[in-house]
């Protein structure tokens, strides 16, 4: 019945190690050996999702800065592509500056930021080490267009500025957190869920022919927009409330139940 699979990465099919476990790296080879393709859909670069890629021998279209880039495994070559506005990153910048926010620009995949500290550090860390290059002169850089930018803060705080920043960037780009620290502004078609619409298209299935699985509030247009959303058990309760079947969690091989669940057929008591 189903298709086509996107799954995020971090706290979905990644354990809280950052690995893919075996037994869920033998399911994905299960279902594609079926005929269904398996992709990634995350907030990650495509530099850092390639990498993920490569440990379970995906090679398809990759999901990548919230969908806002869409690129094969190894070719590299690029499906679908779009930018911050310009005016938008531009009244952005000025308020990070202003407000005294740590923010991060990603252009032509490589991360930049004004200058190294801690959460530039913390961040690279946790994305597989990404090398990253400082630039005082961010304005200067947004003469290219921008991915994504990404702000990283206390979850308090983040929480507290996102209505402003809506109101301010306007209804032309799309705002959202992949973790309590991490809030990520892209073009408003930079959604998971529109990049699923895409690669249903391009792969010539229906919607009603995927899954989407994942656990934070980036991926709440990939649960709403699949045929099946599937929700971890380590979701975030807002993901969880409209998702149509909730997994185990990432610790627990939540997506390898998924997967033999609703693809392979096996029974599960869950």
């Amino acid at each position: 019945m189903y298709k086509l699979i996107a799954i995020d990465i971090d706290d979905t099919l990644i354990t809280d190690d950052k690995i893919v476990t075996e037994g869920t790296k033998h399911a994905l080879e299960q279902a594609i050996a079926q005929g269904v393709t398996v992709t990634l859909a995350t907030g990650r670069m495509y530099a850092s999702a390639h990498k993920i890629a490569l440990q379970t021998g995906l090679n398809v279209p990759l999901i990548t800065y919230q969908g806002s880039l869409i690129k094969n495994v190894l070719d590299g070559h690029v499906l679908y592509e779009c930018a911050v506005p310009h005016d938008a990153a531009l009244r952005l910048l000025q308020y990070c500056k202003e407000h005294n926010i740590h923010l991060q620009l990603y252009i032509n995949d490589h991360l930049f930021a004004h200058e190294e500290n801690q959460k530039l550090i913390d961040y690279c860390t946790l994305n597989n080490n990404i090398p990253y290059t400082i630039e005082p002169d961010l304005d200067r850089l947004l003469a290219s267009p921008s991915t994504k930018m990404l702000m990283i803060d206390e979850p308090e705080t983040l929480d507290r500025i996102a209505p402003e920043l809506r109101a301010l960037l306007g209804p032309d780009v799309h705002i959202t957190k992949s973790k309590p620290n991490f809030l990520e502004v892209t073009h408003r078609d930079g959604t998971k869920g529109n990049a699923l619409r895409f690669l249903a298209d391009h792969f010539g299935c229906k919607l009603e022919e995927t899954i989407g699985i994942g656990d934070s509030w980036n991926d709440h247009e990939l649960i709403e927009t699949a045929g099946l959303g599937v929700a971890m058990e380590n979701a975030v309760d807002s993901l969880k409330a409209i998702a149509d079947y909730i997994t185990l969690s990432n610790n627990d091989e939540g997506v390898r139940h998924a997967i033999e669940k609703f693809i392979l057929n096996k029974t599960h008591t869950n």
